[in-house]
């Protein structure tokens, strides 16, 4: 896909934190925004594209162009660079160029979105660590007395086709005798 005219402007077609003219020039809209506008976007060579599609930060050697692109006048440019950066955290030369590099904070939480909306994901598992989705069948480690209800849930019910309470990583919700109840996912197994 041929690269807007206003990026090849910007980018003097060269790669923005290489400086390579490797063809192919890629756009790459640094996450988690997407590329609904070129201020989104950094325009890499092949080189840079390939190693951060596959998240490959091992040549360090490459990566060393970030200490020159960290300091671009484009946030985008700055956002991606300083990403990167802080995934090389361990080589010196990487967190020197973090401590002396000044940055605005919003292209820090642009750099930082990623990660963060990742950590945020609300993880539902079973007694046993197994990871549980909507639409699995659990069967209960143990009796459970229903609040609300007058009844015991004995040990070894099955539980079809739970759904997952959306804020709360501890919490399914299932029907037993036609019921539906919140149930404890410390108290479940998934059903194989």
């Amino acid at each position: 896909m041929a690269l807007n005219i206003k990026l090849q402007e910007r980018s003097n077609n060269s790669c923005e934190l290489c400086s390579s003219q490797n063809e192919p020039l890629h756009a790459f809209a640094v996450p988690p925004k997407n590329n609904d506008s070129i201020d989104n976007e950094v325009v890499l060579c092949k080189d840079c594209y390939a190693q951060l599609s596959v998240a490959d930060y091992s040549n360090s050697n490459h990566w060393r162009c970030l200490t020159g692109s960290i300091w671009s006048e484009v946030p985008s440019v700055q956002a991606l660079s300083y990403k990167i950066l802080a995934k090389l955290s361990a080589e010196p030369w990487a967190s020197e160029t973090i401590e002396s590099v000044y940055l605005d904070e919003s292209v820090i939480d642009w750099a930082n979105g990623e990660d963060a909306l990742e950590a945020a994901k609300i993880i539902h598992k079973d007694a046993n660590g197994v990871i549980l989705e909507t639409g699995d069948n659990v069967i209960l480690t143990q009796n459970l007395n229903v609040k609300g209800a007058n009844f015991i849930a004995p040990k070894g019910t099955v539980v079809k086709k739970i759904r997952l309470v959306h804020d709360n990583a501890e919490q399914i919700e299932g029907k037993i005798e036609g019921d539906t109840i919140v149930i404890l996912t410390k108290y479940v197994k998934k059903a194989v």
